[in-house]
């Protein structure tokens, strides 16, 4: 299915100004240029969900065009993304509670968990170089593309490594694992790819070579581990909530989690050199400390940071991909918003 762009781009437009009123849960006036970011952009407007909190209070929360362009159906606060990458974090968690409970070692090699393995790099990748991105492993079935622990290479694989560790040291599956996870932080909407009862699960679109907005049909190919869980807006703020409230690990494996791990830096698309934890960035300027991560998936470009010293959550789920071939032009607003967040006083 296509959709030019040239056709769409009015009524895109019209709705932005007319009817966001009846899809909008609160703006707080600091947060209220926002709004201004995001209309300023009329050729390719932003189309998702905006959430914003300070110190536990939901300051901003809105929605800015469809779910299903095809129908004109307009994106409710609910609707459920594709999150990418954000879903690194999640399944941090899992592992590190298998190893709050003692199942698992950070530091010996995966074959001790993972023993049909058949390439050697089991003998020396141990569960803190996966988390890391410091494994260098490229296939099951080829050898690493470095000697584990001496380089970065940001990875999908990896954290799909991590799901079958987490799945042998449970004996549960890894759906299963998140589950009973997301049960616990009460988050209703958030799920797995394979448990399949989300029911708001809105369009992904991508922009393709002729500028037109093509229904997207391979979000879920990526390893669901690394970039396909599914969540919103509100769900993730309660992450975070609890995430970096310290409820969901131990305090000593939190402190690891949130610690920049030696040699753990990558030349991140969007935003240069990046520090990394396990399962996340960690980006220090100034007296501020920004965590969390992008998550892009095919249809889907996501963000979720968090901002320790005032609680602040900023949280962008896009459901149209621009300009894929250049991801600092397809999370634009993303970082327009990010960076409004960055300088405001709080």
């Amino acid at each position: 299915m296509f959709i030019p762009m040239s056709k769409s781009n009015s009524l895109f437009h019209h709705v932005l100004v007319i009817i966001f009123g009846l899809h909008t849960l609160v703006i707080g006036q600091k947060y209220s240029k926002v709004d201004s970011i995001i209309n300023s952009e009329t050729m390719k407007p932003f189309n998702g969900n905006i959430l914003i909190s300070e110190k536990g209070k939901i300051q901003y929360h809105k929605s800015f065009g469809f779910s299903n362009l095809e129908e004109k159906k307009l994106l409710q606060l609910n609707d459920q993304f594709v999150v990418g990458s954000i879903s690194k974090q999640f399944t941090a968690v899992l592992v590190l509670r298998e190893y709050d409970k003692g199942r698992l070692d950070l530091f010996i090699p995966i074959r001790n968990y993972l023993p049909e393995l058949t390439q050697k790099w089991a003998d020396t990748v141990n569960v803190h170089h996966l988390l890391t991105h410091m494994h260098g492993i490229v296939s099951y079935d080829q050898p690493t593309k470095f000697t584990p622990g001496t380089q970065y290479a940001y990875s999908q694989i990896g954290y799909d490594v991590l799901a079958k560790i987490a799945e042998k040291s449970s004996g549960k599956t890894f759906a299963t694992l998140s589950k009973e996870l997301f049960d616990q932080c009460k988050m209703m909407q958030t799920f797995h790819p394979d448990i399949r009862s989300y029911q708001n699960l809105v369009n992904g679109y991508t922009e393709n070579e002729e500028n037109d907005l093509e229904l997207e049909n391979a979000t879920f190919e990526n390893y669901p581990a690394a970039g396909s869980f599914v969540s919103t807006s509100s769900d993730l703020y309660r992450w975070n909530t609890l995430f970096y409230g310290g409820k969901l690990l131990q305090k000593s494996t939190m402190k690891m989690l949130l610690t920049k791990q030696k040699g753990a830096i990558r030349n991140h698309p969007i935003f240069g050199t990046t520090e990394y934890g396990y399962g996340i960035t960690i980006d220090t300027k100034g007296d501020k400390t920004q965590l969390g991560q992008t998550g892009f998936a095919p249809g889907f470009a996501s963000m979720n940071f968090y901002f320790p010293k005032s609680k602040t959550s900023v949280i962008v789920l896009q459901n149209i991909v621009y300009d894929s071939d250049d991801l600092k032009k397809t999370f634009k607003n993303h970082i327009k918003v990010l960076e409004f967040i960055q300088n405001a006083k709080n």
